[in-house]
């Protein structure tokens, strides 16, 4: 590994990005609006319904996810569709994440469309999911 001469890791410009990035899938609610938005296209006013939260809430939930440029958000008519900006990048996040948390003991499903993307677990030992 590469050091400056400080001792500091050499990179470590992009930790607080990366940090602000797992902060904000630190949250519960908004990494379910994130993987509800990995089955399709919503509004906000779909996911209220979908996920049983408020308006304002939801709002705020995607408001960070789009900061993150994890959500992106289109108009139409007077709605705004979201969607999930980079959908096998999220996919492959979720399932590194859930081969780590299977590692430990805690076995977790995080990826809702694993195989129509062919990443995970199933896609790499040439399962259901794979490419």
């Amino acid at each position: 590994m590469t050091t400056a001469s400080d001792g500091a890791v050499a990179g470590d410009a992009g930790v607080p990005v990366a940090a602000a990035l797992f902060r904000c899938l630190g949250d519960p609610s908004r990494l379910a609006i994130l993987r509800h938005l990995l089955l399709g296209e919503h509004r906000v006013v779909d996911l209220t319904r979908h996920m049983s939260l408020a308006q304002s809430t939801v709002s705020q939930h995607v408001a960070c996810l789009r900061d993150c440029g994890l959500v992106v958000a289109r108009p139409q008519g007077r709605a705004t569709v979201l969607s999930v900006a980079h959908p096998a990048d999220v996919l492959a996040l979720l399932a590194a994440t859930e081969a780590l948390l299977g590692h430990g003991g805690d076995a977790v499903a995080l990826c809702p469309v694993r195989p129509a993307f062919g990443v995970g677990p199933d896609a790499r030992a040439g399962g259901e999911g794979a490419a």
